[in-house]
């Protein structure tokens, strides 16, 4: 099956109802169908064909909806971008993908302009094998890496997320999260179009509006990642159990949910939230369940069809989720899987007799804040270029609200403050290190390579 069938029964099959809320106007899924077939229309005008790359940094929108959906009824590459990268972050996505145009917020302009024709549905021969979309991700090495998602990896997550937590047409479904990131694309997007329910998208999740959000929508589904879930911690316990009392599922993923902000939630909302591990490369692995023990500090059980083995501590997945490899990096695909077909996920866990997994963390050294994932080595190649900077060493420190933060060690003699505002001009601002500690040397082993376990927040470690 490909995405076009997958849709196909709530955009053309229920046309007439309402399938999307955005900036207080309401959209049918058949005035989506139309949106996206005039784009596709648009794109085809362009010279876009079958397997052409479209690279999209845009925040949420419909205009992001109607041109992903445009991709996939063309079979072109959609490659979403995230809109806090600058340009030393963008311009290695773009090198590698080599995309027939990139599209950014300027872009709308036109783009809107061009809706108004009528156009013809676009046919296009697409298989489950095709690629769907290509997902840049990075190792610790800070090395851009295009994970290639095909129709079927997208179609066989839908489905089985649909599935496993019920997902309805009568679901109300709030969605604040990033399109850009798989989480809002491969689970909130793609299981509102397969199941038909009714989405109301934000431009982001603010804090100091959500509360309003809830009780205005009265959603009975949120999917979010930990640091939205501590923010709603804040939320007047009367006020909680009325947004509770309508809500019948709230899903965590991205980043680990601490067992605490688990238990409080239960205490306010009145629900345990359901956990879930998923990656990049793979869409959903494993989830706490719908029916059962939702475990705090677990995340929960492999779900239908997705196999699940350990080696050397470390979570090893095989299944229709997992991607195709990464988009002209042979070398990198063959690393990445063993010689069995079984994909390597870099996670390290532990499982219980009962079988819950629990994650214990990463083998490599990314740092992990507000569901973002920050690798090191690319804020440690910024650090090196500024003056007065010979040695830097960046690494991840417990954070209450974002799970994680990144700290700088440096040696040298630098201004904390213009290092601040160099980070912030090059990169995300997820990324900027919250603390620029100066020491007199960076623990190495023999060979020369940095102990990052032996850093410590007052700069210092032990032997």
């Amino acid at each position: 099956m490909n995405l076009p069938e997958l849709f196909e029964p709530s955009l053309a099959g229920r046309r007439d109802e309402t399938a999307l809320e955005w900036k207080g106007d309401s959209f049918t899924f058949g005035e989506l169908a139309a949106r996206s077939d005039r784009v596709a229309d648009l794109l085809a005008a362009r010279g876009f064909t079958k397997g052409d790359r479209l690279c999209v940094q845009l925040p949420n929108s419909i205009e992001l909806i109607d041109l992903f959906l445009a991709c996939v009824k063309l079979g072109v590459v959609f490659v979403p971008i995230n809109v806090l990268y600058r340009d030393r972050e963008v311009g290695p996505i773009t090198t590698d993908a080599e995309p027939r145009a990139f599209i950014t917020e300027p872009d709308l302009a036109y783009f809107r302009e061009a809706l108004s024709p009528p156009a013809a549905r676009p046919i296009e021969q697409l298989t489950e094998h095709d690629p769907a979309a290509i997902i840049y991700t990075s190792g610790t090495t800070g090395a851009s890496k295009g994970a290639v998602l095909t129709h079927g990896n997208f179609v066989a997550n839908a489905v089985n997320l649909v599935s496993t937590w019920q997902i309805a047409s009568t679901d109300r479904f709030l969605l604040a999260l990033p399109l850009f990131h798989i989480h809002a694309l491969g689970n909130g997007l793609h299981t509102w179009l397969a199941s038909g329910l009714r989405m109301r998208l934000l431009e982001r999740f603010d804090h100091r509006t959500a509360v309003d959000e809830l009780i205005d929508f009265e959603p009975t589904l949120f999917f979010g990642v930990p640091t939205m879930y501590i923010r709603l911690l804040d939320t007047p316990v009367d006020v909680a159990k009325r947004i509770g009392a309508r809500m019948r599922l709230f899903v965590s993923g991205s980043a680990p949910l601490p067992a605490h902000v688990f238990d409080a939630f239960y205490e306010r909302f009145g629900h345990s939230i359901l956990e879930r591990y998923g990656m990049t490369e793979t869409f959903m692995n494993i989830s706490n369940p719908y029916d059962g023990e939702r475990r705090a500090g677990t995340v929960g059980l492999p779900l239908p069809g997705v196999s699940v083995r350990m080696e050397d501590d470390e979570l090893l997945v095989r299944g229709p989720n997992v991607f195709a490899g990464y988009w002209r990096n042979p070398e990198a695909t063959a690393a990445a899987f063993t010689a069995g077909g079984w994909f390597r996920t870099g996670d390290l866990a532990s499982v219980s007799e009962d079988g819950y997994y629990t994650l214990l963390g990463r083998r490599s050294e990314v740092i992990i804040s507000g569901g973002f994932n920050i690798y090191p080595r690319e804020i440690e190649e910024l650090l090196l270029e500024q003056p007065g900077v010979r040695e830097a060493a960046v690494v991840g420190i417990d954070d209450p609200i974002r799970g994680q933060v990144p700290i700088a060690f440096l040696v040298g003699d630098f201004d904390p403050a213009k290092l601040e505002a160099a980070c912030r001009a090059g990169l995300a601002s997820f990324k900027v290190p919250r603390r620029f500690a100066q020491v007199a040397a960076i623990p190495r082993t023999a060979l020369g390579k940095v102990q990052k376990h032996l850093l410590r927040p007052a700069g210092e470690w032990s032997g």
